[in-house]
């Protein structure tokens, strides 16, 4: 018995010896061990990330080397502090503030000591790193923007948070990531794959070479490179119109809703938030709580749409059988209803069919036919839900599920909408003012270019998109795929020749551009700021939209230029000239370029803050850029058109 105890014993124990080696030689071989033995450093290789083009190749954002000094806490020796940080260029109270926060995010795992040194700085540090042990140099790449327009496009690349390091298991501290824009957006393409190698340590810490000759160690794949919708020179072209002003422009392809400019004024350089001075810049940038440069206005801006907006009412009321191309409506200047008149440009008596009610704009006929809508099935709140169903068929009133990193959804209402103010019924006269575009309706730019598109195309539209090709790989179907809104086909032809009557003998006759039968709308709404905690109105916004040509839409545009007066005042020109740019690539209406250019709304944005009274829409004191400013512009528009 005590032989038999004695047998199975040694069996036991040679068992136990075997699972033990086999658990060591393969499951602790294997790449999640590795990454937690201490006896092995982990170095990645940083993959280059994919370069960025415009519609036309031309290169947008490049990358160029850079070099970070890393730190690994628990393997930093005694070392001359201030010689150290001589080499570096920082202070000894910066060293011990970046050290003690290495110490805190991990001892055993690196992170960034000081970020993008220069080839010179890394030269000097380079010969003498062997002193400073705990510390080297790792080599990564930075954006190197080949332009100093679409910074709101573009976006940038800053190093991971720690809510990034929780999201995604992919990043280690001090690497970069996509933070705005198109490099947000498609990060996970423009990354890459970072590359890793294991290197063997001694008992002193000391490296003596690849670990098991390098079975383990991986190579970087590179970014994939993408193509942007964007044309690069129209964009430059709507930023410099934009200049000395505030607000968003989007212009779309109609046939395929591919963003060709998207312009955020006012914007910035990108190549500020690259290198050692981004987060100086980008405070300075986020800081400024007035102009807010960080803002995407083409996006992000909600406002109420206006007159624009009364293209809808059109369509759905032709929808709905409320009103046809034909009949007529008598304005008296404007409508009447209970003890409130809602003004307009048409004169006493004018009576306006559809076509003629979109080119004057007129407010009687739009308000009688949003009555109309809502009241044709006899309950206002049936009838507001049929009207916003129509709308939000054309992209209104929430997201555009594009691939745009920002945005907002704006507001069409509903009935529920309006249950907490009328919790039982409420009658059309309650909502008129959604008729024209104000009250509770607001959009963004981009969702009222869509509209625009949709109405190009005679109802239908594609997602807006940034994305026109990615290396080696097909578009998602959602930007291929065709939205069709609720609203007939024969519809849009009365409604379209309304916005062609607008630039023929409308509201923008003198806008008009030789050779193209421009299609577009005005639009004049009320603005309003809290100043001193009173609700105070400043100068009006500028708001125009419009497609071209007529007949074969190439271009659909909506302009929001901030205390613009009226559409076709500052916005009108903008469209009508980033039109003539996109379909001729010159321009002629050289009138408009000149006057837009001369002419800033600087001080319109500072009444405000200036503590002085002012009067709205006070026209007559228009200001107008320095001469000094004014050869800036005209310099950059020169050398753009030569490019």
């Amino acid at each position: 018995m005590r032989q038999l105890l004695l047998f199975v014993s040694i069996i036991l124990v040679g068992l136990l010896f075997i699972f033990r080696l086999f658990y060591l030689q393969v499951y602790t071989s294997n790449e999640h061990n590795l990454f937690d033995d201490n006896a092995i450093r982990k170095v990645y290789d940083y993959p280059k990330r994919g370069f960025i083009y415009d519609r036309n190749n031309q290169l947008l954002v490049a990358n160029q080397p850079s070099y970070d000094v890393m730190v690994i806490p628990r393997e930093v020796e005694p070392l001359d502090t201030l010689e150290f940080c001589s080499l570096l260029k920082i202070d000894k109270e910066q060293f011990i503030k970046t050290y003690n926060r290495a110490r805190r995010y991990s001892p055993r795992l690196p992170s960034v000591f000081v970020s993008h040194l220069s080839k010179e700085d890394y030269a000097a540090l380079q010969e003498k790193m062997r002193k400073f042990e705990g510390f080297y140099i790792q080599k990564r790449s930075l954006r190197h923007y080949q332009t100093t327009i679409g910074a709101n496009v573009l976006g940038d690349i800053g190093e991971v948070n720690t809510s990034d390091l929780k999201k995604d298991s992919y990043y280690r501290m001090g690497d970069l990531k996509g933070k705005q824009g198109v490099e947000a957006s498609y990060e996970d393409i423009l990354r890459g794959v970072k590359g890793i190698k294991f290197i063997q340590k001694d008992r002193f810490n000391r490296n003596i070479g690849p670990y098991k000759e390098g079975t383990f160690d991986t190579i970087p794949e590179q970014g994939k490179d993408i193509t942007i919708t964007i044309d690069a020179k129209l964009q430059e072209y709507g930023e410099l119109l934009m200049q000395n002003k505030r607000g968003g422009v989007i212009a779309i392809e109609p046939a395929s809703g591919e963003i060709l400019a998207m312009i955020a004024a006012p914007t910035y350089d990108p190549n500020l938030l690259v290198g050692r001075e981004r987060s100086k810049n980008f405070t300075t940038l986020f800081n400024d709580s007035i102009a807010k440069p960080l803002f995407n206005r083409s996006l992000q801006g909600v406002y109420e749409p206006g007159s624009p907006f009364k293209l809808m009412n059109a369509l759905i009321g032709l929808q709905e059988g409320v009103i046809t191309p034909h009949e007529t409506v008598t304005c008296y200047a404007g409508y009447k209803y209970g003890n409130r008149f809602m003004k307009c440009h048409c004169y006493i008596g004018k009576r306006n069919n559809l076509i003629s009610g979109i080119q004057e704009s007129c407010n009687a006929y739009f308000a009688t036919t949003y009555r109309k809508i809502l009241d044709k099935s006899g309950n206002s709140s049936t009838g507001i839900d049929i009207w916003s169903k129509h709308a939000k068929s054309f992209g209104l009133g929430n997201f555009l599920n594009n691939d745009l990193y920002v945005g907002q959804k704006g507001r069409i209402p509903d009935r529920n909408y309006y249950k907490h103010i009328y919790p039982k019924t409420f009658y059309s006269t309650y909502t008129i003012s959604n008729a024209i575009g104000q009250g509770e309706v607001a959009t963004t730019p981009i969702q009222l270019a869509n509209m625009i598109a949709a109405i190009a195309n005679r109802g239908y539209y594609y997602t807006p998109h940034i994305i026109k090709s990615i290396e080696g790989k097909t578009l998602p179907e959602q930007f291929t795929k065709t939205r069709y809104t609720t609203i007939d086909k024969t519809h849009f032809e009365p409604v379209i020749e309304g916005m062609l009557q607008v630039y023929k003998k409308g509201t923008a006759a003198f806008l008009q551009v030789k050779d193209i039968d421009i299609c577009g709308k005005t639009g004049t709404v009320e603005n309003f700021a809290i100043i001193d905690s009173l609700k105070t109105q400043l100068t009006d916004h500028s708001i125009f939209v419009a497609f071209a040509p007529k007949n074969d839409p190439k271009i659909a545009i909506a302009v929001f230029v901030e205390n613009g007066y009226w559409g076709s005042r500052f916005a009108g020109k903008i469209a009508s000239l980033m039109i003539e740019k996109h379909i001729k690539g010159a321009i002629t209406r050289k009138d408009l370029e000149e006057w837009i250019l001369r002419h800033s709304l600087e001080n319109e944005y500072a009444k405000p803050y200036s503590g002085e009274p002012f009067r709205i829409n006070e026209y007559t004191k228009l200001q107008l850029v320095d001469d000094s400013e004014y050869k800036r512009l005209k310099r950059r528009l020169k050398t753009s058109q030569n490019l």
